[in-house]
């Protein structure tokens, strides 16, 4: 538990206790407040300091009038945003750190530590599925972007840079200079990523048994992937979908590149994860694992990462240089998007496993959407517009299939998910797309309207 101490040791004055005393009480009762965490509780403790650190350097006691309090919260606002490189807060740091003051004074109220509070609220209206909401508002916060630009994923053209990165190639495809170990992995497990939605988790401990076979040949329709309950999030098992050609590569990449790492080594777990668990007799549901029978499905993390193989490699997919399991993909993404700002791109962002997520989501409500707009276009052309909206409604919803294959318990996660995207030009653009090649006039009224609108 975190403890504030004023610089000389002492905790009250002249009999009277500081507000470093009320503080510390109102740590202490944090976890039974609502903040069991332990790193909430620092995070608490290091934006009370900074009020607090701030007060004393401008003469204002922590409980003193309203005005002086007022005045000291306007003097930090400028100190954070506009004052020394070092002391500057972006906004997001700022509004967590002036609603964690806010919160102490509110407990510092109602317990009577102090008279008065520094803060003001406005009333603002909360869109929910129940309905609108009446919430107050800390007007010391800043306004911050719309949810729907908060959550990042790869526009087409990033996307295509960033898997060309991986593999060692520049935008157009031309070898690079960079020199880098496992271009192959990297590239492969990329693709994979990307194409099927899966977790950091997820990819991180998938054993090379429980990837799908390629089928003989690409029909254009998306392979079934099954997940287990033991390396999804909630444990929740599901079934999303890979692309053929990004299987078909990760499926290479096991056969040449992985085999070769592994060839003449024996893999042995670290100690802290324990005895060795050796393979034998693997197929799509399990093996025997150091002689008995197990499903994959029952096998936890740790377990999979201390799996070996009769050949004496690992059972997970992606392999290091030593022929040992290879786990911190954030930093192969990372060290990537640093690579394309510096030679190629400097807009380009940061890319995490769960960006390729975002990009996931963001593709396959595109490819549903658009298979949605060709049907309904397809009926409107030969009945009515009436069918039409019937079909659309009664059949499949896009929502319901990116649902399952996202691994989200309700549709309504998966419409917040999506809120943050960028999800109006997909509608947008593929309804126009669609609607033109069908001849609908309703599209290219639509389009012609967006025209005007943007000139008002």
């Amino acid at each position: 538990m975190p403890v504030l101490i004023d610089d000389d040791l002492q905790f009250e004055d002249v009999g009277r206790p500081r507000a470093t005393v009320a503080a510390n009480l109102w740590l202490r009762e944090l976890p039974i407040s609502g903040a069991p965490s332990p790193n909430t509780w620092k995070t608490y403790a290091q934006a009370l300091k900074s009020w607090l650190e701030f007060l004393a350097k401008v003469g204002v006691h922590p409980f003193g009038s309203r005005e002086e309090l007022r005045a000291a919260l306007s003097s930090f606002s400028e100190y954070r945003f506009s004052g020394p490189l070092d002391a500057r807060w972006d906004g997001t740091t700022w509004n967590q750190s002036i609603n964690t003051v806010a919160r102490f004074y509110q407990w510092a109220a109602e317990e009577q530590h102090c008279d008065v509070v520094p803060f003001s609220y406005a009333m603002a209206r909360r869109y929910t599925e129940s309905g609108v909401q009446m919430t107050r508002r800390n007007t010391a916060t800043v306004r911050r972007a719309k949810p729907h630009v908060t959550l990042k994923y790869l526009e087409p053209d990033f996307l295509d840079m960033f898997l060309k990165a991986l593999a060692g190639l520049q935008p157009d495809g031309e070898p690079d200079t960079f020199r880098g170990h496992h271009l192959g992995r990297n590239a492969a497990m990329g693709k994979l990523v990307v194409s099927s939605g899966t977790r950091a988790q997820e990819f991180t401990h998938l054993l090379r048994y429980e990837l799908p076979p390629t089928p003989l040949r690409d029909i254009g329709v998306p392979v079934p992937f099954p997940l287990s309950e033991q390396i999804t999030k909630g444990k929740k098992p599901r079934t999303t979908w890979v692309d053929y050609e990004a299987l078909a590569e990760m499926w290479q990449y096991i056969d040449l590149d992985r085999a070769a790492i592994a060839d003449g080594r024996i893999y042995v777990p670290e100690l802290r994860l324990g005895e060795r668990l050796v393979v034998s007799e693997p197929d799509w549901e399990g093996g025997r694992v150091n002689g008995r029978r197990q499903s994959w499905r029952k096998l936890n993390l740790a377990e999979r990462l201390r799996l070996v193989a009769e050949d004496g490699s690992p059972g997970v997919i992606a392999l290091q240089s030593d022929g040992t399991p290879f786990t911190d993909w954030a930093t192969t993404f990372r060290r990537t998007s640093e690579r394309i700002r510096r030679d190629f791109e400097p807009r380009f962002p940061t890319v995490t496993p769960h960006t390729l997520r975002h990009t996931f989501a963001m593709a396959t409500l595109e490819r549903l959407v658009r298979g949605y707009y060709q049907r309904a276009a397809a009926l409107v052309a030969d009945t009515d517009e009436n069918a039409a909206l019937a079909l659309y409604l009664t059949k499949q919803d896009p929502l319901m299939v990116l649902r399952d294959l996202l691994g989200h318990s309700s549709v309504t996660t998966t419409e917040i998910y999506v809120m943050r995207l960028d999800v109006q030009r997909i509608y947008r653009d593929l309804y126009a797309e669609v609607g033109n090649k069908s001849g609908l006039e309703a599209a290219e009224a639509a389009a012609e309207f967006d025209a005007e609108d943007g000139e008002w």
